[in-house]
């Protein structure tokens, strides 16, 4: 993609600013790393509070004249429980083609602002989100709209120190539970503020109107515990936590009972299906996947990349790394990658194909680092 197709944020010119090193990225110019570097911006975030623009993200309200109206339209098109939705609260579900493979992950919230019960706020990858919407709008009845989140920004806030620090702005979100929101008003700007993220820390996710942005991402870095992190930092912190990449770890061929994701399924959704794709996943539920998303721990100091081979003790190819490098807080290379069910089982010898050679490497439950989420 050439640059001058390439879409930049509302906050781009705080990046070039900082002096940040802005790459292409889903259609965007973002930064993958500032002046110090993705070890120190991922080592800052685990300890203190890193600051990350996602703007990219897709916004948008699923509209409905009442939330069980606008639960059962999104139903179809997510295997997520939506009717059970408190107020509030936040799930993370899937849209899912016919075949049962992941078209996209998402984050979906009911609407506790007065007057809006029928509204659905939903966040959805950069990559993905103009077919994201197209679908949506393919699939609903006709008393339920989309309406796209205009001149909305994203600001991610992570990291065991985010919730003092957002605190001394706005006192009121010490008090969202992990996976909830509250609408707040920081010094003025009115901020939709998420308890969430994808880091495998404690922090949240702030949407404002593009015009409150520069102005809320500047007092946040004036706290000497905030620094900007980009993209490259995003990816290894999201890694450890053992979190998908949507295009690496799912895509459309993958289902959820495969990524390991089976968990965002609730139990009256597995058993009733009705949502885009039900077949396949209810008969991996039932029989079970031929292969599965697995935590690989390769020995040593190297790396295994995306594309790496797997391969049993005998050489016979058993899977594929999907995302690996290095782990700065595990100390040492990490990766997640898809092997047959018959092998994913943590503690069970592997070998990985790296220029030509077998590498041993073990299975090993995900994540690699604890998640630090304030539940």
């Amino acid at each position: 993609m050439n640059e001058t197709a390439l879409k930049r944020t509302i906050l781009y010119g705080e990046h070039a600013a900082l002096g940040a090193k802005l790459v292409p990225f889903a259609g965007y110019e973002m930064p993958v790393q500032y002046p110090t570097g993705i070890l120190t911006e991922h080592n800052w975030t685990r300890t203190s509070a890193g600051l990350f623009d996602v703007s990219h993200m897709g916004q948008a309200f699923l509209v409905g004249p009442d939330h069980a109206t606008t639960a059962a339209a999104m139903e179809k098109l997510v295997p997520a429980d939506i009717a059970s939705l408190k107020p509030h609260q936040i799930r993370y579900s899937q849209f899912l083609n016919p075949e049962g493979g992941i078209l996209d992950d998402l984050m979906i919230t009911r609407s506790a602002y007065a007057g809006y019960d029928g509204w659905l706020y939903i966040v959805c990858n950069a990559s993905r989100k103009d077919e994201d919407f197209a679908h949506i709008e393919k699939n609903l009845p006709p008393n339920v709209k989309l309406q796209r989140g205009a001149d909305m920004a994203l600001i991610a806030l992570q990291g065991p120190k985010a919730e003092a620090a957002l605190a001394k702005l706005a006192p009121a979100v010490r008090d969202i539970p992990f996976m909830y929101y509250a609408g707040i008003s920081i010094d003025g700007i009115q901020a939709h503020v998420s308890r969430s993220g994808y880091t495998g820390e404690d922090g949240f996710e702030i949407s404002v109107f593009d015009k409150d942005a520069v102005r809320l991402w500047q007092m946040l870095l004036a706290n000497p515990d905030v620094k900007p992190i980009g993209l490259g930092a995003r990816d290894s912190l999201r890694l450890e936590a053992g979190l998908c990449l949507y295009g690496h770890d799912i895509d459309e061929t993958t289902s959820p009972v495969e990524a390991d994701l089976l968990w965002s399924i609730q139990k009256r959704r597995r058993n009733e299906g009705g949502f885009i794709g039900a077949a396949r996943v209810q008969k991996e539920i039932a029989s079970g996947a031929k292969r599965k998303r697995v935590g690989i721990k390769p020995e040593g100091r190297a790396p295994a990349r995306e594309g790496t081979v797997v391969t049993d003790a005998s050489g016979r190819p058993i899977g594929i790394i999907t995302s690996g490098g290095f782990g700065p807080t595990a100390n040492g290379p990490v990766a997640m990658g898809y092997v047959e069910t018959a092998f994913a089982t943590a503690g069970t010898a592997v070998q990985l194909i790296v220029r030509g050679q077998p590498m041993p490497a073990q299975i090993i439950a995900l994540p690699f680092v604890p998640h630090n989420y304030k539940r």
